[in-house]
């Protein structure tokens, strides 16, 4: 994890852009494309100043779950800007622990900006009056409670800061710091691309972070109460999502057209 200064991005987005090139038809992309060259080789912090103070990125949300990894990202946000809009989507069907958990962690890394994010009453109404959804459509539970609220509320900025890694799939293994998310013309930024696996743990240590309550009984992975189960020794980290079913995602992240989410968020 290299530690380095921020160097704002003063330079012309696309002037070296090749007429036929895919940047040079779309700026969004060509904006994409000259924050990775810039930042290629900096660190996470300097990747998050770059969201955050470089004009060009426009304007930035950090999302999280508040889950297993989710503090050593909130930690390096809130060193660079206290302030910094974190939507947290509470499903109302969390644990009680990452609720007092959120709650705990924003008051330690003293953000003043987390925005709580939830389903309408009306809509839950509407489609889950009797709060049973998860028992028949774990994919249509997701999207009512987490996918549609956060897409929402996405809708005020222009892009948002994710906890992504290249190590947590095939489909990330080439994951820049800076994309272009698909479908919704945003950017995403993934100041911890480039971490390994026990680089998360690494750094929570250094800087004596607090852990999930839930991980030392088991959770490695976080999600609501009703589709999370404990995980035990040699099975895989995310084996207790949706225990028992052929789903491994709730729908946050697009991949080649479809929303997925791999890992955990932040």
């Amino acid at each position: 994890m290299p530690h380095d200064t921020f160097t704002p991005l003063v330079s012309p987005l696309n002037t070296a852009a090749d007429p036929g090139d895919a940047a040079s038809r779309d700026p969004l992309q060509a904006k994409v494309d000259a924050l990775n060259a810039r930042y290629r080789h900096h660190s996470a912090t300097a990747v998050i100043e770059a969201a955050l103070r470089d004009p060009q990125a426009g304007k930035i949300a950090l999302v999280s779950s508040f889950g297993a990894e989710s503090v050593a990202l909130l930690h390096l946000a809130s060193m660079v800007d206290r302030n910094i809009p974190v939507l947290f989507v509470d499903t109302e069907m969390l644990f009680t622990e990452t609720l007092v958990y959120q709650a705990e962690l924003a008051e330690r890394l003293h953000l003043s900006n987390v925005q709580i994010i939830r389903a309408s009453d009306m809509t839950l109404q509407a489609e889950d009056p009797d709060g049973t959804l998860h028992q028949r459509d774990t994919d249509a539970c997701c999207a009512l409670r987490k996918t549609r609220p956060l897409q929402k509320a996405l809708r005020g900025f222009d892009g948002w800061i994710t906890g992504r890694k290249r190590f947590q799939s095939g489909t990330r293994a080439a994951m820049e710091f800076f994309e272009v998310e698909e479908f919704t013309g945003r950017i995403k930024v993934n100041p911890l691309a480039h971490w390994a696996p026990d680089d998360v743990r690494a750094y929570m240590e250094e800087n004596r972070l607090p852990r999930h309550p839930m991980v030392a009984n088991g959770y490695p992975s976080i999600g609501c109460a009703p589709c999370t189960s404990p995980v035990k020794d040699g099975e895989d980290p995310r084996s207790g999502r949706w225990r028992g079913q052929d789903k491994e995602e709730c729908g946050i992240h697009f991949v080649n057209g479809k929303m997925v989410r791999v890992g955990e968020m932040t």
